[in-house]
């Protein structure tokens, strides 16, 4: 077919790109691939019987180079920023904790620069990374000793293969919990090389359930925060300081996986208490697990805290280097914790403590301002009401507490709630909100600031 034969080849089109000076910034095997990704368009729209194509050569040629400048355009980074409008505080797949700004300072002047990482600055020789970390983690848990890898599946992992490999490990059917994304207590304890041993019945454990449990093959007690759930009713579990006890007649230590690793009291910020890392370690566990992005409001981190001489044995074991942390998230990780020791106004410093404990009052405040950039935005046909509503804190933290928060109700009567959310979704930047009692629901809590929903839509609706 002649259209097709006139589609200029792709080295006689770079030629003609070198021409244009948006497209000369680009590399010459960059433009090769969108080029033939065009050319593959234009042979298919010319197969389909299309006649929008111009017949002169140098005039498809322009044609095509004007497609490809679109297209490169359009060729954005997968990752990208999206508005967090569904009033989960630490939501798992937007990325979870928002950094402090010193966090996030931390981390480009690492990014920008050769850093200490494993380097003793005093001695001259080769350090250990862990230690920039150290001696805060300590500080705030009142552990002897700390290390961190890269989450805290990870974290488990470590634990479990440097101190139980082939043998049992003790743990209530209560807690063997699954949480997002399909992880699993039992699957990661299988990968580590230990060996299950259930004890008690999903809703009742008791002391003597351990004690019968507990043999010559026995390494750890292990104990599990039910991160997501909570089971009410005819319940019996056994504390910490029980755990500990039997653990300490029977030379077995107690590592327990507290999941969202609270360093600090919620309820002196109006929420709802946690278990806090340094009550977990005084209460007599050998090790305590936690995660970095959760409560905790620094990076993604699986943090191990407890006795030197079991943080020690995670160290030497070959899996550590594999797990490992970069510069880039132990940069953000010690100034959160930094902030910690140092702030006076830790809740106005750190978003998530920030976003947790913000008021209906202050919400409703900005609730106006934000109705109003809002139906701007989206133009006539929608309606925007100011509702009241509730907000989750996310990742399994805290997972009974609802907190009373403003939202947005977004409706049009010729679309559907789910309609709506696509069109916020292709909104720039995309705005992430969620559908509650059949309507479009915009949470505020997690909205900083109205101005955030001054987005651009993909096309006017009426």
């Amino acid at each position: 077919m002649a259209a097709l034969r006139a589609i200029p080849a792709v080295d006689e089109c770079l030629r003609r790109a070198a021409q244009r000076p948006h497209l000369q910034r680009f590399s010459r095997a960059y433009l090769k691939t969108v080029i033939s990704r065009v050319q593959e368009s234009m042979r298919a729209a010319i197969a389909e019987g299309s006649d929008a194509m111009p017949h002169d050569r140098a005039a498809l040629t322009d044609a095509l180079l004007d497609e490809t400048e679109r297209a490169i355009q359009a060729d954005r980074p997968a990752m990208r920023t999206v508005v967090n409008a569904s009033g989960v505080v630490l939501h798992t797949n937007l990325g979870r904790a928002l950094l402090a700004e010193e966090a996030i300072e931390a981390v480009a002047q690492a990014a920008r620069s050769a850093v200490n990482l494993e380097y003793d600055l005093a001695e001259g020789t080769r350090g250990d990374r862990d230690f920039l970390v150290e001696r805060e983690l300590c500080a705030l848990t009142g552990a002897e000793a700390a290390t961190v890898v890269n989450n805290n599946a990870a974290a488990i992992l470590l634990v479990l293969n440097s101190l139980a490999r082939g043998k049992e490990v003790v743990v209530s059917r209560g807690e063997l919990i699954e949480i997002g994304g399909s992880f699993r207590i039992p699957d990661i304890m299988e990968r580590s090389g230990a060996l299950l041993k259930e004890v008690g019945t999903t809703n009742r454990t008791h002391p003597r359930d351990y004690e019968a449990a507990i043999g010559p093959d026995t390494a750890l007690l292990l104990k599990v925060h039910p991160s997501n759930y909570r089971i009410i009713g005819f319940t019996s579990e056994v504390s910490l300081p029980e755990m500990a006890e039997i653990g300490r007649r029977h030379g077995v230590p107690v590592v327990e996986d507290l999941g969202s690793g609270a360093l600090v009291d919620l309820g002196a910020y109006g929420l709802k208490r946690e278990p806090i890392v340094a009550e977990r370690v005084e209460a007599g566990a050998a090790l305590v697990t936690f995660s970095g992005d959760k409560l905790l409001g620094g990076p993604q981190a699986g943090i191990v805290v407890g006795k030197r001489e079991l943080v020690a044995r995670l160290k030497a074991n070959p899996l550590k280097r594999a797990l490992r942390c970069g510069k880039l998230t132990l940069a953000a990780l010690l100034a959160t914790l930094r902030l910690y020791r140092r702030s006076a106004e830790l809740d106005a410093e750190l978003p998530t403590l920030r976003m947790l404990r913000r008021t209906t009052g202050e919400l409703g405040a900005m609730a106006p301002r934000a109705r109003d950039i809002l139906s701007e935005r989206l133009g006539p046909g929608f309606s925007v009401d100011i509702v009241e509503s509730t907000s989750q804190v996310g990742s399994g933290a805290l997972p009974v507490e609802e907190l009373a928060t403003v939202a947005l109700k977004v409706t049009h009567p010729a679309m559907s709630a789910e309609a709506i959310a696509r069109l916020f979704r292709s909104a720039e930047p995309p705005v992430i909100g969620r559908i509650k009692d059949d309507a479009f629901q915009l949470d505020l809590r997690t909205v900083e600031d109205a101005s955030m929903l001054a987005v651009e839509f993909a096309k006017p609706r009426s």
